[in-house]
């Protein structure tokens, strides 16, 4: 008989022989520190290295281990239990779901907001329930956006990285096209059925491998102009920025960005994702979203997690620290020579080939330092680099054995 099954050993082995094989490699606790085991399969690993400091987390505000995030999961799991139990359409809907909604719905300036069961959930999930016809995405979005818009069977229209002037240009030659199948009885840009497109850009706020921070107020400058909807990731700046928020927060746009997604799982030291935006986005979600009608719900821990992370987002000085830190850090990686693109709390070192950084990995490693190297497909092939991600609870020694570490680990392998 023909076979007709997968090659699973030789796809293994060409990623290997590629340097773009990963191992899983555990670690005792989520929190500045920890001890890591060896890389290994299936069998239980042994805990056998030096603390390390990580330098990789998106734990940005270190609220992992905070002793009121960790009793406040107790409680909802004593109280309500460890998990939903069934889809929120069914009986997995809870006080707690209920509780953190509220609190995002107010810190994000919206109507009301939905939690997820992830924040690619979210993502996938809100962008196949609007059905758009046309989606403006970012080079460089992440890639729960990517597989939402090719979920989503619409047409995709990728503009360069953060370049309001690349999107004009691409919006306004779509505009042409649609133009030429203009409804002639309402004057309405239309499809082939004579209803009006849906566009719809979407684009993260903080770029995870980056560093850099979308030019929104531009993007919804032009959303206005051409008539389209702008939804925004907000993964990896929700709860560091004003009173807990995220960039929209910190740049006034709340009211000009109709959808705005984030996750639970950074700073908000939990697990899922949400989207935040008026009562008929939600009630749409709600009927519509595949990702969470066909879910469990969050588990009720996790939602009590999320909500007391929020509150102390908002309400304690663990977002100065934070900054800080990235400050530090960023003037330091600067003053030894390495140029760190970006403005936001993610420092990328950017080496380029596959080989230095993966020896900078190992050498930083070697000095007690976790920051793994990103390979593609994560990143482009040319532009491998360590994601050097500080949180709030690292403390000034920290970072400055951090800096020493970098600083020791690029000389021996000859990148400084």
């Amino acid at each position: 008989m023909e076979d007709r099954g997968f090659d699973l050993e030789n796809r293994l082995a060409t990623l290997e022989e590629n340097e773009l094989k990963r191992t899983l490699s555990p670690v005792d606790r989520v929190a500045e520190r920890g001890y890591f085991a060896q890389p290994c399969g299936s069998e239980l690993p042994v805990l056998d290295s030096e603390e390390a400091l990580v330098f990789a987390s998106n734990n940005y505000l270190g609220l992992t281990d905070d002793q009121r995030v960790q009793n406040a999961a107790r409680r909802a799991a004593a109280t309500v239990g460890t998990g939903s139990g069934a889809s929120r359409l069914v009986t997995g809907d809870t006080m707690v779901h209920r509780d953190v909604e509220r609190l995002l719905a107010e810190t994000k300036g919206a109507e009301r907001a939905l939690t997820f069961s992830s924040g690619y959930a979210a993502n996938v999930g809100t962008i196949t329930a609007l059905e758009p016809d046309v989606i403006f995405s970012d080079e460089l979005n992440h890639a729960s956006l990517v597989d939402g818009c090719r979920l989503a069977d619409c047409e995709t229209v990728t503009y360069d990285h953060c370049d309001p002037d690349s999107l004009r240009a691409e919006m306004a030659a779509r505009a042409q096209r649609a133009e030429a199948s203009t409804d002639s009885r309402s004057g309405s840009k239309a499809t082939p059925d004579g209803e009006t497109e849906s566009w719809l850009i979407v684009t993260d706020s903080v770029f995870s491998m980056d560093g850099t921070v979308a030019p929104l107020s531009e993007i919804c400058d032009l959303a206005e102009e051409f008539g389209a909807w702008v939804m925004v990731d907000e993964a990896h700046a929700t709860g560091l920025y004003v009173d807990g928020g995220g960039v929209v927060q910190a740049e006034g746009l709340e009211d000009r960005i109709h959808v705005q997604m984030g996750t639970l799982s950074k700073a908000l030291a939990s697990q899922g994702g949400y989207v935040a935006g008026s009562d008929d986005l939600i009630a749409c979600l709600v009927n519509e979203a595949r990702s969470f009608g066909f879910s469990t719900g969050l588990a009720p821990p996790a939602a009590a997690a999320a909500s007391e992370a929020l509150h102390l987002a908002r309400h304690s000085d663990a977002r100065e620290r934070l900054w800080e830190n990235v400050t530090h850090l960023r003037d330091g990686l600067e003053t030894m020579g390495w140029d760190v693109p970006g403005e936001s709390q993610i420092l990328p070192i950017v080496v380029g080939d596959r080989r230095d950084a993966l020896a900078l990995e190992a050498a930083l490693r070697d000095r007690n330092v976790v920051a793994p190297a990103i390979r593609p497909p994560t990143v482009p092939d040319g532009e491998c680099r360590l994601r050097i991600a500080p949180m709030a609870t690292h403390d000034q020694a920290d970072v400055v054995a951090c800096l020493e570490a970098i600083r020791a680990a690029s000389e021996e392998v000859g990148l400084l």
